[in-house]
């Protein structure tokens, strides 16, 4: 995936959620955008999503 599609991706996912209700903040977006670019994997990321949530 390119910068601009990750960006894109990105906006329209929170999009999304903020029209649910939802609130998407910095650091999960953070952690979205190393995922989509292979820095972390999908895994790494639902750990660090999960662990933030205090779940």
């Amino acid at each position: 995936m390119s910068a601009a599609e990750i960006e894109k991706s990105i906006r329209m996912a929170t999009i999304s959620l903020e029209m649910e209700g939802l609130h998407v903040d910095e650091q999960c977006v953070t952690w979205c955008r190393q995922m989509l670019s292979g820095d972390i994997s999908p895994e790494e990321y639902l750990r660090l999503v999960i662990a933030r949530a205090g779940v």
